[in-house]
């Protein structure tokens, strides 16, 4: 049998563009869609969007907060907007524009955060939202979508678009290792399981995705058979998934690119405490800011790593 990693490679496109992509496909069927920037339309790669809409597409310069009071009232007379920033500026800086303007108000508004975590790279911890996903949980009904690869976004966007409500778009803007074939299928609120095992499960998102393939190789050298999941949507979270998991292995490793307060790992612990109490090791950032540096150097600097990942399974299984 061969390691879950045979085949995977760095993707030949960027993020952003498959994101670009899906939304002018998306867009092309519906004319209520828009794009609101606040200046990013070349970092988070709209500028195909401005070209084939240009009486859709609007940037509002570094205006965040103004940018989602527009995006809330355009969504008030019918329109779909979609607004783009970097992470923390798409959800730290505009916390109560979100809360109050769009979901409090029940409004059709999109947010794509792109960069999140050590992503950001060289932007350093001035960019690099460690705590988005904590924010956007917090707000009723909002749903969080974090692709692990660029083969997500025609579900994603499309789900989006014909989804009433506000929705959070945790995103990559470069290249990503490429998870999934073209025309994979994804549903939104559902996980994928990449892989079965019986001695731990490995619940990852993002960019954490393809460390959980790695680790779950090198366990599968040691003889520890792990179950590994795609948990692309945070919220509403695939309890089901989560539950079920906790039964057939009884011990859960969560791997995220954010902290473990308030993201991915906190929502897992969340589920299990009110159903199933197993042990669980929470892969994540822990009580720091961000910085510069590449990402490689990054992942490693916060404990983002496959190594990480297989240290954490291991103490989890002794702790059945």
């Amino acid at each position: 049998m061969g390691r879950l990693t045979d085949g995977i490679t760095l993707d030949t496109g960027e993020m952003r563009a498959a994101y670009c992509k899906a939304l002018v496909n998306e867009a092309k069927k519906n004319g209520k869609i828009i794009v609101v920037d606040a200046d990013v339309s070349h970092s988070v790669g709209t500028e195909p969007f401005y070209a084939e809409f240009p009486d859709r597409a609007f940037d509002c310069g570094i205006m965040e907060a103004q940018a989602v009071g527009m995006s809330a009232g355009m969504s008030e007379t019918g329109l779909i907007p979609f607004f783009h920033a970097f992470g923390v500026f798409a959800t730290r800086r505009v916390f109560d524009q979100i809360f109050l303007s769009c979901a409090y108000q029940k409004l059709n508004v999109k947010i794509v955060g792109a960069d999140p975590g050590v992503t950001a790279a060289s932007n350093g911890g001035t960019h690099m939202p460690f705590e988005d996903l904590g924010l956007m949980r917090l707000i009723p009904d909002c749903v969080i979508i974090e692709p692990a690869d660029s083969a997500m976004y025609g579900a994603a966007v499309s789900y989006m678009a014909n989804n009433y409500g506000v929705h959070y778009l945790r995103t990559s803007r470069r290249k990503t290792m490429r998870i999934y074939p073209d025309g994979a299928e994804f549903v939104i609120g559902k996980a994928n399981m990449l892989a079965d095992g019986k001695d731990v499960c490995i619940i990852a998102s993002g960019i954490m995705v393809y460390e959980a393939l790695k680790a779950a190789d090198t366990l599968a050298e040691k003889g520890i058979s792990a179950r590994v999941l795609d948990m692309h949507t945070i919220k509403p979270l695939d309890t089901e998934a989560v539950v079920s998991a906790a039964g057939d292995c009884g011990a859960i490793v969560t791997a995220e690119n954010h902290n473990v307060t308030g993201g991915l790992g906190a929502a897992v612990c969340e589920t299990l405490a009110e159903t199933v109490p197993v042990p669980v090791e929470r892969v994540g950032v822990r009580e720091s800011f961000g910085e510069v540096g590449t990402q490689d150097y990054l992942q490693k600097r916060f404990g983002l790593t496959a190594e990480n990942i297989v240290f954490a399974a291991k103490k989890c299984i002794a702790r059945k």
